[in-house]
């Protein structure tokens, strides 16, 4: 059993090295515990709209009188922040959390 299993975590870990799936965080040339992430921008201005929208968000949670009245649905461009959550998600790896699962249940 313990022979299969490793057969198995041998296999996975070779298949993994072929499709490369972590790809999502690219690693810093810094440091080995330092990771960048890519997002995807038009111009500087959709840049500067996506910060200010994550800046104006994060103020109106912080503060609880904002909270309370319509600033919030004036003020903050909630797309922007789903873009920017979607342009984060690691589909890769979640494909490899799939194939971890399979392995486990197996």
């Amino acid at each position: 059993m313990e022979i299969q299993h490793t057969q198995k975590v041998i296999e996975f870990l070779e298949s993994m090295k072929r499709l490369n799936k972590f790809d999502k965080l690219k690693s810093d040339n810094i440091s080995d515990n330092w990771f960048s992430v890519k997002l995807k921008v038009s111009s500087y201005n959709e840049l500067n709209l996506m910060v200010s929208d994550l800046l104006k968000a994060s103020i109106i949670l912080l503060n609880n009188d904002a909270r309370d009245t319509s600033i919030i649905k004036d003020s903050v461009n909630v797309m922007t922040l789903l873009e920017i959550a979607l342009q984060l998600l690691p589909e890769g790896e979640m494909e490899l959390l799939d194939d971890l699962h399979e392995i486990y249940l197996r």
